[in-house]
């Protein structure tokens, strides 16, 4: 969505409403970075206020909690890859492996993909040719090049997919 997007006014069934809930509260607690973790908040915040006093008390009671799993700790501002993903920016990493073997490279991320513990940087390597996947924790050094990747991030999000036998959402 483009910065100051506005809704206009919606309704959300009980089910809805513990969804959204949930949802905020799962990125609220595993997001990559403090802005995101912030943002799940403050948008969570702003439904609240909106929602009729009865839909407003049962969100704020739901028992739908998210468990605490420590992440693996990023050595980089994670932030900065969602950033890259959204102007279509090439990013250059050093990557260490699981045998602490490190490498540099160029790669054009399209997808974060969030798990229990870890997340994980989809994205064509130059060095390969490929798609790879990174883990961010195991990125040691990041920088946001200026050069946008040739190729459109939904365009490389579908052949992926389409590579992986992934079903379009």
């Amino acid at each position: 969505m483009r910065p100051g997007f506005t809704l206009p006014p919606l309704m959300f069934s009980a089910d809805e409403i513990e969804a959204i809930v949930l949802g905020s509260r799962w990125v609220a607690t595993r997001a990559d970075d403090s802005r995101l973790s912030d943002s799940a908040r403050q948008a969570m915040s702003k439904i609240l206020a909106v929602l009729p006093a009865d839909l407003r008390e049962r969100a704020e009671a739901t028992n739908l909690l998210v468990a605490r799993i420590g992440l693996e700790p990023a050595q980089v501002d994670a932030g900065q890859i969602r950033l890259a993903i959204r102007n279509e920016r090439k990013l250059g990493i050093r990557y260490g492996n699981t045998d602490g073997e490190a490498t540099e490279r160029v790669i054009w991320p399209f997808m974060i993909g969030f798990f229990e513990k870890v997340r994980v940087v989809t994205a064509w390597c130059e060095m390969r040719s490929d798609f790879r996947s990174f883990r961010v924790d195991r990125i040691t050094r990041l920088t946001v090049l200026d050069e946008r990747y040739p190729r459109r991030r939904a365009v490389m999000l579908k052949e992926w997919r389409e590579r992986e036998g992934i079903p379009p959402p």
